[in-house]
């Protein structure tokens, strides 16, 4: 059984690697703008996630006028189905502070599902970002 980890990043390292993980699923593959997929990047707490100690998903959340909102939540191809997704969200939500009252994210349409486990609800109709559809999710 592979152990998956996820965990805070703050040294140069982690943070280059979590940024690579972005720049491969959001860039590469999804042909998200470069310098939309890094908007923010400066603000934001990361998180990398490992599969026996291999780098294989990313993910940020940063605190925002409207709340927390929890973005960039990316698992390489190789590594996807495996879980490391939820260690992601369960990393980033254990990391909000207690005040975190309004926690939130956009979510592209085929992730929706995951962050319902998490009792994320869809809130409005669906809308376009970066040239994919999301919805609006808030935790309950």
């Amino acid at each position: 059984m592979p152990k998956i980890e996820a965990h805070k990043v703050t040294e140069p390292a982690g943070l280059e690697k979590a940024f690579a993980i972005r720049r491969e699923v959001f860039v590469m593959e999804q042909n998200c703008p470069p310098d939309l997929e890094v908007e923010y990047d400066e603000l934001c707490t990361h998180f990398l996630a490992t599969v026996d100690g291999v780098p294989a998903g990313a993910s940020r959340w940063r605190k925002t006028e409207k709340g927390y909102k929890l973005e960039r939540f990316a698992v390489l191809k190789k590594y996807r189905g495996q879980g490391i997704g939820q260690a992601l969200v369960a990393a980033v939500i254990a990391d909000l502070p207690p005040d975190a009252d309004h926690v939130y994210l956009h979510a592209q349409l085929a992730a929706a599902s995951l962050y319902e486990r998490f009792n994320f609800v869809k809130t409005g109709t669906q809308f376009e970002e970066a040239g994919m559809l999301h919805y609006k999710m808030v935790l309950g």
